[in-house]
């Protein structure tokens, strides 16, 4: 078991209610989770299992109904709109399912928007060349696959060197070659910037790659796998 000083970011008793009444869900029904620094844990589970819910809550895009985040070991104040767009900035980077680059920008240009706010930013051809895209950084995004284009939203969300990259279904668009491109430069980022990563998926292949596993249902986490060795994204069968 690795040490609490290694803790990057602990959730505790987690619980999130939609509705109320006949109509209330418990989308998380009492999640503690520990990520500790430099891992990559892979979340799997069906949909509407819970992992979307807590992956917007650790990165501080939804509140919990009750329950503690801590960040560092502090609390994190998730009412607290100034404090946690904070967080998100200094702290959080995020991949989506889908890309969210901005049409009228090239590759370079969409990462260097991140970089600008930043405090210590990885230059935007540095981060593009990180993902194995330094030859497209004039590229616009209507110009580049959709594997290239997840490629560049993975260099906008490191570019600025986050503590935490979470990742939700980051290959869910995509066709199994591509994905594994796709996750082979998030591979590449926690391995060479030790950037703790969490990474939401419904391919239970992509396990592999993982030094833990986390498998949802109904709102809990009901199993938790540790893998002796991980194997790299581009030897994951599909």
């Amino acid at each position: 078991m690795q040490e609490a000083a290694n803790a990057v970011l602990v959730a505790r008793n987690l619980i999130k209610v939609y509705g109320s009444g006949e109509l209330e869900i418990r989308a998380l029904d009492g999640v503690d989770l520990t990520l500790f620094e430099s891992e990559l844990i892979v979340l799997v589970g069906a949909s509407g299992s819970g992992k979307s819910t807590l992956l917007n809550i650790l990165g501080g895009l939804d509140a919990p109904t009750s329950g503690d985040v801590l960040f560092r070991g502090q609390p994190l104040d998730l009412s607290n709109d100034r404090s946690i767009t904070e967080y998100r900035r200094r702290h959080v980077g995020f991949v989506f399912q889908f890309y969210n680059l901005i049409a009228s920008l090239t590759a370079e240009e969409n990462v260097a928007l991140v970089t600008e706010i930043a405090d210590a930013p990885i230059p935007p051809r540095e981060a593009l060349a990180m993902v194995g895209l330094g030859d497209r950084l004039q590229a616009f995004p209507a110009e580049l696959s959709g594997g290239e284009q997840q490629r560049v939203a993975i260099a906008r969300a490191i570019a600025k060197q986050p503590q935490l990259l979470l990742c939700d279904e980051p290959t869910g668009a995509l066709d199994s070659r591509t994905g594994v491109l796709v996750l082979s430069a998030i591979e590449r980022v926690n391995r060479e910037l030790g950037t703790t990563t969490a990474l939401i998926t419904h391919n239970r292949a992509t396990a592999g790659m993982a030094d833990r596993v986390c498998r949802f249902s109904d709102g809990r986490i009901v199993e938790t796998t540790v893998n002796a060795h991980r194997v790299p994204a581009e030897q994951l069968e599909w």
